[in-house]
């Protein structure tokens, strides 16, 4: 598994990041996000749906765990925040997270061995007001590539 680490500097980068690997993902993929309150992981969403075609208002699903979006492939957004382990299974959010869509977890943490293998993880860590690091984590070589060029 590769590891990546770079600097989005701003919400619109990190949007920037998201929106470019929407544009290359491909049904099954799984975007595993993790991060403390207001470290970028719905901002980064909102990016992947955009990437994804997705023209619909994309917001966090706090409260009703998963929300589905409309584009060149379904977007299932998921938000963990309120959900232990044993909540996954009876929600039934496996047959989104492995899918014909593209997945984006929030709060992946709360679902870690519910997850599929092939997921890319990143960590979003608040490193000044506006500045955030993010540690990725993936085996998709498709990924791969577009994270190398983030990091060049």
């Amino acid at each position: 598994m590769s590891q990546f680490q770079f600097v989005s500097r701003s919400t619109e980068e990190t949007m920037g990041i998201a929106e470019r690997l929407g544009q290359e993902a491909e049904a099954g993929d799984l975007f595993a996000l993790d991060g403390d309150l207001g470290a970028g992981k719905t901002h980064f969403s909102k990016g992947l749906a955009k990437g994804l075609g997705v023209e619909a208002m994309v917001n966090s699903p706090t409260f009703t765990i998963l929300k589905v979006y409309n584009g060149r492939l379904p977007f299932y957004h998921i938000d963990a925040y309120r959900l232990d382990e044993n909540e996954e299974e009876e929600l039934g959010l496996d047959e989104y997270m492995d899918g014909d869509g593209v997945t984006a977890v929030e709060w992946a943490g709360n679902l870690q061995t519910q997850l599929p293998s092939r997921r890319v993880i990143i960590t979003f860590k608040r490193t000044a007001e506006q500045e955030r690091e993010l540690i990725v984590c993936t085996d998709n070589t498709r990924f791969e590539q577009i994270f190398k060029e983030f990091t060049d």
